[in-house]
């Protein structure tokens, strides 16, 4: 699959320093104001894989805009255009290339990262309902006895998690959080958190869909504590199809369920971790992104975006 197709990396593509490259985003540094490039790179199992998901960065990106607007009312964020052709103005991107980065790119005021995940959790499901089965508690909550997998809690968690670039995020307890940030920053982190995690969660209960948990970023910008990086994306969030919905089972997420059950398999037949992806989990899993994209927004972007379906 050539660079046309699916975005694998922006780097040379690109006027101005990179400064980080993450598994899916890369981030430039445009003076003063961040390029947010997303790339359809899929990563599972700290393995990022090929060949890159076709339009997966383009739900990702369009997927997060479309949550700041809707959530700018509850906490300012860092978002300030989309425009290719703003970049292509400022010579930080080549007009020839524009159409690969259309719907990719985000440019964003540039915010004092805060080094903490900001997980809420809405169902005991995923690594909850495994450390629920071992001590009856999530992240050092205790919850009732009798509990089962995906029930839906009394009330969201906040389990923040430290934020580590390279490897996976470490669950922290919230007194954690607090002797890494302090007690004001904790406890704005969780109120904000959990009030854009209920904003969201009924806003995807009115489209059919359950927003299980999710993990949210923030940073300061002249003090102000404000949202960064991507915003309720199947990258970052766990959705479920109310129709699918059960109790004591795995559900299939609306994300790289496709992914994940063909790992699952390969590594069950042959004991080692593939490293290329078949067009078959890839086109599926494309559909995955597509259709969660769709349910949520309805479709309607705004006019300067283009299809992406």
């Amino acid at each position: 699959m050539t660079k046309s197709q699916a975005l694998w990396t922006s780097e040379g593509d690109i006027n101005a320093p990179l400064l980080y490259k993450g598994k899916v985003r890369e981030l430039y540094d445009l003076g003063g104001e961040y390029l947010f490039v997303v790339t359809d790179r899929l990563s599972a199992h700290d393995h990022i894989f090929q060949p890159p998901i076709p339009k997966k960065g383009s739900v990702l990106n369009r997927l997060s805009q479309f949550w700041f607007g809707k959530t700018g009312h509850l906490r300012d964020n860092h978002f300030i255009h989309a425009d290719v052709e703003k970049l292509v103005e400022k010579g930080v991107l080549d007009a020839a290339r524009s159409d690969l980065y259309r719907d990719r790119v985000t440019v964003g005021r540039k915010a004092e990262r805060i080094d903490i995940e900001c997980v809420v959790r809405g169902h005991l499901t995923g690594g909850g309902w495994r450390q629920y089965k071992k001590n009856g508690a999530v992240c050092g909550i205790m919850l009732t006895d009798g509990m089962r997998k995906n029930q839906k809690l009394s009330e969201p968690l906040f389990t923040p998690a430290s934020k580590n670039d390279v490897g996976h995020d470490e669950d922290i307890s919230f007194d954690e959080t607090v002797n890494r940030v302090g007690r004001s920053t904790a406890e704005e982190l969780r109120e904000a958190s959990i009030l854009l995690y209920e904003y969201a969660r009924g806003f995807c209960e009115e489209k059919g869909v359950i927003l299980a948990d999710c993990k949210l970023e923030f940073g300061r910008i002249d003090g102000e504590l404000v949202l960064i990086d991507e915003c309720f994306t199947p990258d970052s969030s766990r959705f479920w199809a109310k129709e699918h919905f059960e109790l004591d089972v795995e559900i299939d997420s609306m994300d790289k369920e496709p992914v994940r059950q063909f790992l699952l398999a390969e590594e069950a037949l042959t004991g080692q971790m593939p490293e290329v992806l078949p067009p078959d989990v890839v086109n599926a899993t494309t559909e995955r992104y597509l259709k969660i994209f769709r349910r949520i927004t309805g479709h309607k972007t705004p006019a300067n975006f283009s299809d992406i379906g």
